[in-house]
């Protein structure tokens, strides 16, 4: 179930910032730990989960804590004593409920409602896959100096990518670390800037950095690899080229390898720290974390799930990495009162429910700090299906639009990338626009190498280009009905927040 985008998040808005943080930080933890069989594990009595347990992290807790899980009846699969997160697989029905009331424990909750099996992104649609044929015909358009397939990327001279490569295409001492599907390091556009020493694979919660074991699945989990494609495709004489093509891209995969391709929140907390521990400046996230679109503070599960992921990705921001993380494909105001979630949760039976993104989180975009991205086609509008939101919105990528046709030669609104098995091919969706933006933050991170997340993210938005809200309706698809409203003015609104990036004014 490929769900590659759709969100909301934390804009600098304080008042939201501080409610969330506040719902994080100070969660209340029960006195004691319940009753449970002296000295013994307790039986099976249920399917088996994976949870996340979230303590304070000083060690005399987390020793004791790790106790009274085994003690319940769980197993430790990860601990990440720095931010006080517990990976845990149980079958005890009640388990969690247990774990709430253990001292020292904030949160716990399971990541899943369905059991664990033996062994989502943020796209709109289904990839065009480039023939060999197509892009044999297209090279022969490429002009003096330009990648085979560069003129079927709009998207680069739409942020003028094209140009700042001529001046800085960005340091190899700066590695954006692509959180997704796996990628494919041995595509000849990927390779030369791939770094192995900073991948691995979090699928299960804890970090494998066996060689190889960051790569897709199988070609189906091309998402990943269109992403790094966009980032740092080399300029080398081949195919494509990326929006930061002397920069670093690394891999760590947390999608599910079977067809569901589901991105559970251990594997993202395994994420987010792996990055951090690894030097890893920005990272990318174009996905929400499953089982749940939103995560509602009020459901003690939902509630552990974005404590865990909060600290995680606190974390890396303390370790100086950028997160950029894509806002999502269902058109929804993320600034509205109430909006309809009925996908989730997208693991067992979905169900239908109204949530408030005010106090149900699409994580981890919306979460403090997260730079949240929204999506643009070539004539510079917003995407017919790109969320949006005032105060939500940081900036705004090319992230394709089927409706709006560019003048290349495929006269493909979509953005053209790399793909498995040395393939390319067109995607749209927030999950193209968010890797623009990080490409865009490691030039920023190459001009400026001492700036902290907070200064990347201030610099990406003061050199955005604002278009301003739409003067007349907003129709994205053309049926002659308005499909969304542009709240604020011209310099931040809540389609494009402070503008689309330029990647040429963050190199001069």
């Amino acid at each position: 179930m490929v769900h590659l985008r759709s969100r909301r998040r934390l804009a600098l808005a304080v008042p939201v910032v501080l409610s969330l943080t506040a719902s994080l930080g100070f969660l209340p933890a029960a006195a004691s730990a319940a009753p449970a069989a002296a000295g013994a594990v307790r039986t099976a009595d249920g399917p088996n989960l994976a949870y996340v347990v979230n303590t304070r992290t000083d060690h005399r807790t987390i020793e004791s804590v790790q106790r009274e899980i085994v003690r319940n009846g769980g197993s430790i699969v990860a601990s990440y004593a720095t931010i006080g997160v517990i990976v845990v697989h149980s079958a005890q029905a009640d388990f969690a409920a247990r774990m709430r009331a253990v001292r020292g424990v904030d949160s716990a909750g399971a990541t899943r409602t369905a059991p664990l099996s033996a062994a989502g992104t943020t796209d709109e649609g289904a990839v065009q896959v480039l023939s060999k044929a197509q892009a044999a015909r297209l090279a022969k358009t490429a002009a003096p100096g330009e990648e085979p397939l560069e003129a079927d990327q709009w998207d680069l001279r739409a942020i003028g990518a094209d140009r700042a490569a001529r001046i800085n295409p960005g340091s190899g001492s700066v590695t954006v670390g692509v959180i997704d599907t796996g990628v494919d390091d041995t595509h000849p556009d990927i390779a030369p800037n791939f770094s192995a020493s900073q991948s691995a694979n979090c699928v299960s919660g804890r970090a494998d950095t066996t060689y190889g074991a960051w790569r897709p699945a199988d070609a189906d989990h091309y998402h990943g690899t269109h992403v790094a494609g966009e980032i740092a495709a080399a300029r080398n004489g081949i195919g494509v080229a990326g929006v930061a093509p002397g920069v670093k891209v690394a891999s760590i995969t947390v999608a599910q390898p079977d067809s569901t391709q589901l991105f559970y929140p251990e594997s993202v907390v395994c994420a987010f720290v792996f990055a951090a521990d690894h030097g890893i400046q920005i990272t990318n996230n174009s996905y929400y974390v499953d089982p749940w679109l939103y995560n509602c503070m009020d459901d003690p599960d939902q509630r552990a799930i974005v404590d865990a992921v909060n600290r995680a990705q606190l974390y890396a921001q303390r370790k100086g990495t950028l997160n950029v993380a894509s806002a999502g494909n269902s058109n929804d105001d993320l600034d509205a009162h109430a909006l309809v979630d009925d996908s989730s949760p997208d693991d067992s039976a979905a169900t239908t429910r109204t949530v408030d993104p005010h106090e149900c989180f699409d994580v981890p975009t919306q979460l403090p700090g997260v730079v949240t991205v929204s999506a643009v086609g070539v004539k510079g509008a917003k995407s017919y299906y790109s969320s949006y939101g005032e105060g939500v919105i940081d900036v705004a990528g090319p992230g394709g639009d089927k409706y709006q046709i560019p003048d290349t030669p495929s006269k493909n609104g979509r953005i053209l990338s790399t793909l498995p098995n040395g393939q390319y091919g067109f995607l749209q969706g927030t999950s193209m626009a968010s890797p623009h933006v990080a490409a865009v933050a490691a030039l920023l991170k190459s001009a400026h190498p001492h700036a902290t997340p907070a200064q990347l993210q201030a610099l990406l938005k003061a050199e955005a280009d604002n278009p301003g809200c739409p003067s007349g309706p907003y129709d994205g698809d053309g049926d002659g009905v308005v499909d969304a409203t542009c709240v604020g003015g011209k310099r931040v609104n809540g389609f494009y927040g402070f503008g689309v990036v330029n990647a040429l004014r963050a190199v001069e």
